[in-house]
Order: structure tokens, then sequence, then C-alpha cells
């Protein structure tokens, strides 16, 4: 698989939220070609719902981006709290290769722990990250994927890097993302 460099992707990350919140949280998808900024796509989940996969799916699907889009990246596998995104699905409805970046290895066990005792459909939450198995280390990052090898990975994530280690398209859905939740961004990009 090797040697095919992607150009039009997007990246999407979650709003931050109030702990104890438990209705919608907003998603932020930012579009890039290369390193152009080509729009903005927002829409809604479930705070640890199972409809993260379908939302994406939906909103990427239906709108004036996806033809031209190569890749999706995605800021960790859940969005809103512990709604795991099923990216085994939104691979093949979307024929889209699939990057998750994390900053740092999670504590898996944790994830593992929280799920399966606090989380409404933990064990089938849990089930899909397995299936997915443990992130791996590309650049200064770790991934998972779907639809791509490790050495394309890390030429993502080295490519849209730009201002740091997160790729661009994922650092400017988080700070939309924080300006929508609070007025202005904020934390770590």
């Amino acid at each position: 698989m090797s040697g095919k460099r992607f150009s039009n992707v997007i990246g999407f990350d979650d709003t931050p939220f109030a702990h104890g919140y438990t209705g919608p949280v907003k998603i932020v998808g930012t579009v890039f070609a290369q390193t152009r900024f080509n729009g903005v796509l927002i829409g809604d989940v479930q705070k640890d719902g199972s409809d993260a996969a379908v939302q994406l799916i939906d909103l990427i699907g239906n709108s004036k981006f996806y033809e031209n889009l190569q890749l999706i990246m995605l800021q960790g596998i859940a969005f809103g709290g512990f709604n795991v995104i099923d990216v085994f699905q939104l691979h093949h409805a979307l024929g889209l290769p699939v990057l998750v970046v994390a900053r740092r290895q999670p504590d898996m066990a944790a994830v593992r722990e929280a799920l399966l005792t606090r989380i409404p459909q933990g064990a089938a939450k849990w089930a899909i990250i397995q299936r997915l198995g443990p992130m791996e280390a590309a650049d200064h990052v770790f991934v998972q994927r779907v639809g791509l090898d490790l050495e394309q990975a890390t030429a993502v994530v080295r490519q849209f890097a730009l201002h740091g280690h997160i790729p661009e398209p994922l650092r400017t859905a988080h700070l939309i993302g924080g300006a929508l939740s609070d007025g202005q961004s904020r934390g770590r990009t």
C-alpha cells in the first residue's frame, strides 16, 4: 500500500463539555487540501452514545467535500465521552481510509474498566476498540488505522503536522471546537 500520498483529508474532534453533561456533543470536521484549509463540517453525537459512526457517515457523505476526500482523521477513537466510533463501519460506508490519532498512548485498562462497568453498551464498544488493535507509534503521536499501512499513516502525520506533532486538520478542528463550546479556543493543540 505504500507510496500513495493523501492530499484531501478531513479531521474531526469533539467539543469540550461540562462534567455531568448528558446531551448532544458537537463534533467539528475541518477539510484540508494539502496545507490549505478548505472548509468546516459541524454535527452532533450523543454523549456516551453509540451514534458516532452513523453521524460521521451522514455528515461526510452528504457534504460537498465528500467526492474529493481521500482520508478521514479522528482525534481519538471516541467522541462525546465514550461514544466509540466504529471505524470499520466508517471505512466501509464511505470507502475512505480512517486514521485515529492520539497525542499519547491511552490507559487501555482504565478505558476497558470504564466501558465495562459504567457505560451503556460498553462491552460492544470495547469490542470495537479491541478489533482495531493497539495504538502504534507514528512519528511523535500514536495511531490506529483502517485502509492504510503504518508507513502511510506515519507519512500522513508528518505531511500534515505543520505546527507541532498533531496533524493540522485535527489541530484546527480542536481549536474551532473549543471556540464553539467556550467562545474561545483553549487547551493544547
